[in-house]
Parts: structure tokens; C-alpha cells; sequence
């Protein structure tokens, strides 16, 4: 789990630039908050819904908040949170690790970031004196298309291949490899791979499949307080259609 302190609510006007947001905060205040993603932002970017902002006292800063959540309506008149905020996937996962939340993952003995291997860099190694090691890449899924099905990616990713690619030659080594789908939108309860967005990525990953690389979806859980969200948990697993 991971904390947040002092999320404050507004309304998305619109997202430019790649790393730029006009909000109104819930007090008429209009303010510029980045947006840290670089992808596509395909179903997530939507002026009009609802936002959550972190705010930052770091004078260094050139802007104060940072775009961190979006409210999105959903086909039964309900809304789902998602994260449009990817440097946090990593974090959250990291979490669920070392809380033993995800069990194929759980008890290891050491957890290193941001490991080499040959053709990429990977997100996270396990290891354990009996169990040997295993590499893990993370990502953060958000796309929910009209069907209702979840998927990755938003876009073509060359890179998201890369790390496929790897992951395939570590498991055809004999290694443990994992590719962990970070569902960080309340509303998708299964994900697959967008052929319809990037078949390359798609045929990649069936391959890495069937060489032996191990494909987990976990979904996230808010907790809120005082009618703001104050920490998110990866704790529900989900199926992957691969």
C-alpha cells in the first residue's frame, strides 16, 4: 500500500503538451498540474470528469500539483478511479511484493530495482537461496475500450516489445521471468493484449508465452477518508486473456 496526503479535487478542462493539465480545483481555482504520463492516455484523458491532485511544496518545482487520479464514468452509471500517473506503478507493486499481496511473488528474500539484462533493463529481480531468481517487468494498465475489456498498450510500444523480447530470452535460459500487469483502473476485471493497437506487442507477447514467461494481472483498492482517497493497494488478481 501507498500513501497519499492532500489530494485535492477539481475538474479536468484539458491535458497538452504530453505533460501539461488545466484543472479547476473544487474552489474556482484554475491551475496548470503536470501530467506525468507520455503515453497516449487513450480512454483516461477526458475533459469534463473529475481529477485528483498532488500538491508539492518543493520550491524547485516550476508547477505545484501533479495530476495523479481520474474519476471516469462507467456503462452503469457508476464511476471508476484510474491512475494516470505511471511513474506510481512501480511503487505500488513494490508494496504488494513485500506485503506478500501477490502470492506467486511472496517471500523472497531480496528485492533489487532496475535490473540489466541483455537487451534491456527490467523492473525489478527476486531472489531466494532455494528458490533461485526472478525477473519481473511492470505495466500499468489504464485502457479500457467499449467492449469493457481492459488492455495493454494504449499506443505502440517499441519499448514494451524490448522488454518482451527479454523476458522470452531469460525463460529460454531456464530463468524465472514475469511480466506483471499493473491494473490501476477500478473498472477493468481482466486484461488483454490490444492487437488492435499494436499487433506486434501482441504477437510478442504470445510468443514470450509459450517460452515460458508467466503473465499476472492484479487490480487496485482505494481507501478513502473524509471523502478523499488516501492510499491505493494492488490486491486483486485478475485474468490475463492472452
Amino acid at each position: 500500500m501507498i500513501a497519499y496526503t492532500g489530494l485535492e479535487p477539481g475538474i479536468l478542462l484539458r491535458r497538452y503538451k504530453r505533460f501539461l493539465a488545466d484543472v479547476c480545483l473544487d474552489n474556482g481555482q484554475e491551475v496548470v498540474a503536470h501530467c506525468p504520463n507520455t503515453g497516449s492516455m487513450k480512454a483516461v484523458n477526458v475533459p469534463g470528469c473529475r481529477v485528483w491532485l498532488s500538491p508539492s511544496d518543493n520550491p524547485k518545482r516550476k508547477l505545484e500539483w501533479t495530476w495523479e487520479w481520474i474519476e471516469l464514468p462507467q456503462a452503469d452509471g457508476s464511476t471508476a478511479m484510474a491512475s494516470v500517473h505511471t511513474g506510481r506503478a512501480n511503487r505500488i507493486v513494490e508494496a504488494a511484493i513485500e506485503a506478500g499481496d501477490i502470492a506467486l511473488l511472496a517471500s523472497y528474500q531480496t528485492l533489487k530495482r532496475e535490473v540489466k539484462v541483455p537487451g534491456a533493463r527490467l523492473d525489478f529481480r527476486l531472489d531466494d537461496p532455494e528458490r533461485g531468481a526472478v525477473y519481473i517487468e511492470v505495466k500499468q494498465v489504464t485502457l479500457k475500450e467499449a467492449d469493457g475489456h481492459g488492455y495493454f498498450p494504449d499506443s505502440v510500444s517499441v519499448r514494451g516489445t524490448k522488454h518482451l523480447h527479454a523476458l522470452q530470452a531469460l525463460a529460454e535460459q531456464g530463468e524465472r521471468a514475469v511480466l506483471l500487469f499493473c491494473v490501476a483502473h477500478e473498472g477493468i476485471h481482466d486484461v488483454a493484449p490490444a492487437a488492435h493497437i499494436d499487433p506486434d506487442y501482441a504477437a510478442a507477447l504470445a510468443e514470450a508465452v509459450q517460452a515460458g514467461v508467466e503473465v499476472l494481472a492484479y487490480g487496485i483498492t482505494l481507501q478513502w477518508e473524509a471523502g478523499r482517497p488516501v492510499a491505493v493497494r494492488l490486491s486483486r488478481p485478475l485474468p490475463v486473456r492472452v
